[in-house]
């Protein structure tokens, strides 16, 4: 639950000299002035949060009035004392009661999100404001997006309090349960024998068939594939989702690179454009960069192993399990040809997804050692070919913007990148939690 407040006195307040600043023996609007029209922008940054909220997992919960005396914001403290929201939406309109926020800010440790018009303060916006732990401060004009960065943060936050994520390792005897601290997201560990056996258990349906019929379709190219490769995939995809639906997770892991026919490629890529995330090679940290993503972003991330173009200043990133949806529900998917997995025989399908040159990219990681974040604006190439690169099915080229050596951004193995501009997003998020952040937002 999100828990906000309007701050501004009435009209008429201030012109019965009753409003609770220093201008009040003048019957003085202090900055913005009497033109501002507070209620109707109240109504507005509403419509406006409804809009951002519709999807999310948020409750949002707004005073009807505006706030403007003591007496109310002591109240409100209260409020939120007992109710324990996750986060604070604070409107600040009025250049005096900057201060008058204060005590809500002593009260509630919490991350805030605050924001105030420009032309609602008066000389340096408060030093308080700009420096606050875990506060998202927004001072600026109908600065929406802004605003969605921060609700965007919490929700995922949220989210991934509430998800379960599925590890599938070799390693393991026996079923085992554990939570990431910081997200405190449950991680239920199961036998790599559990997957290979439904797998092996899985016989075709004419539903499957029609899955592979369709992926062959779609494909711009398909080299060097049998018809066994693609029923090979669509038993793995059925496979990866029994074993979810059995164990109630929203997102799995599995310990992949030795599964010979078995390989998941296809289904991880059809499920991480679902936003169900998939991670290769039971790898933690990706794992759960996919999730945060998927919830802070909106669209599915392409793990991949990283490379760089050191003569150019490039990154390059390399895998097999890109899904096409890469830009979201509802959007264009990208073409993809279909070639074999890099890497291990048999030749298992794997998507060759084609990234649009100039299309906005964000690299992003999530480390549970630290906690730490990564995240890196930049913009696709293209997608090289295979020969004269190499490295999986699907190849991206990729300029980072303003990185004076691409390989000082190394976020170390499997990080992903997802389709739009989102680092900015990643820092909100950052600041709200008091993660640390590798950044060029």
């Amino acid at each position: 639950m999100v828990r906000g407040a309007f701050f501004y006195p009435p009209a008429q307040v201030v012109l019965d000299g009753k409003c609770e600043d220093n201008w009040s023996v003048h019957n003085w609007f202090t900055w913005p002035g009497n033109q501002f029209k507070p209620e109707e922008q109240q109504r507005k940054f509403m419509a406006e949060l409804e809009r951002m909220i519709t999807g999310l997992d948020l409750e949002l919960v707004m005073n009807d009035a505006a706030i403007y005396t003591d007496a109310g914001i002591q109240a409100f403290i209260a409020d939120i004392q007992a109710s324990k929201p996750d986060a604070l939406l604070l409107f600040n309109f009025w250049n005096s009661f900057s201060a008058k926020i204060y005590p809500v800010l002593d009260a509630y440790d919490g991350p805030i999100i605050l924001y105030h018009p420009l032309g609602a303060s008066h000389q340096l916006p408060p030093e308080r404001f700009r420096t606050h732990p875990r506060m998202h401060y927004i001072h600026s004009i109908e600065h929406y997006a802004a605003l969605e960065n921060g609700l965007r943060a919490v929700h995922a936050k949220a989210r991934m309090a509430q998800s379960k994520l599925l590890r599938v390792f070799g390693k393991l005897q026996e079923e085992a349960d554990d939570v990431e601290p910081f997200f405190n997201t449950a991680v239920h560990g199961v036998p790599a024998a559990h997957f290979n056996d439904l797998f092996d258990e899985t016989e075709l349906t004419a539903e499957m068939r029609q899955v592979a019929d369709a992926v062959r379709a779609h494909a711009i190219q398909v080299t060097d594939l049998a018809d066994e490769a693609f029923l090979d995939a669509v038993r793995a995809h059925a496979a990866v989702q029994k074993l979810m639906e059995r164990h109630q997770a929203d997102a799995i892991t599995i310990e992949c690179l030795f599964l010979k026919h078995r390989k998941p490629c296809l289904s991880f890529a059809i499920n991480n454009g679902r936003l169900i995330p998939c991670g290769c090679e039971n790898d933690l940290n990706a794992t759960l960069s996919l999730m945060v993503g998927a919830q802070l972003f909106g669209v599915g991330g392409f793990q991949h192993n990283p490379e760089f173009d050191t003569t150019e200043n490039r990154y390059f990133g390399a895998h097999c399990t890109c899904t096409p949806q890469m830009r979201g529900a509802g959007k264009a998917e990208a073409p993809y040809e279909l070639r074999p997995f890099f890497h291990q025989l048999p030749k298992t399908l794997a998507l060759d997804v084609k990234w649009s040159p100039n299309e906005p990219v964000t690299l992003f990681k999530y480390q549970v050692d630290g906690p730490l974040l990564h995240a890196w604006n930049g913009e696709v190439v293209n997608s090289p070919d295979c020969p004269p690169t190499g490295g999986c099915a699907t190849r991206v080229l990729v300029k980072m913007h303003e990185v004076k050596n691409i390989c000082d951004i190394y976020p170390g193995p499997h990080p992903s990148l997802f389709c739009g501009n989102f680092a900015q997003r990643a820092k909100v998020f950052a600041t709200l939690y008091g993660l640390d952040i590798r950044t060029n937002a």
